[in-house]
């Protein structure tokens, strides 16, 4: 049997997390979760997801800080990381896109869509 794809979900919102994890789980994936942003970039180190869905505004640091330190070691930078944000400016976008972001979703948005949108990733159709 092969394994489940590893998605983690790094998300304060509870509603947000339940949603997405209820849905992912029931598309074959194993999902963990992270409240904050130190949490989350310590379990993509000890845990090398297959794909991070990363909040930007978190307590701790924010996602940002989750993709620079993801992107600035070897053994985690490949990990393809798709932002959920509330941010719409142009300028947070580009900030993601320059630190290494693979996908943006704004809230809100359809769980349904972000499950589908990482099914694509995973099989390497990025867009």
């Amino acid at each position: 049997m092969t394994e489940r794809p590893k998605v983690l979900i790094a998300e304060d919102e509870e509603t947000i997390v339940e949603s997405l994890s209820f849905l992912m789980e029931k598309e074959g994936y194993d999902v963990s979760v992270a409240t904050d942003g130190q949490m989350a970039i310590a379990m993509i180190v000890r845990d090398l997801p297959d794909m991070v869905l990363l909040d930007v505004m978190m307590p701790g640091c924010d996602g940002f800080d989750v993709v620079r330190a993801v992107r600035e070691n070897p053994h985690t930078r490949p990990v393809p990381i798709m932002m959920l944000t509330a941010k719409t400016r142009e300028v947070d976008r580009r900030k993601g896109l320059e630190l290494g972001v693979d996908d943006f979703v704004t809230k809100p948005f359809s769980t349904r869509d972000v499950v589908s949108r990482v099914k694509a990733m995973l099989a390497g159709d990025r867009n």
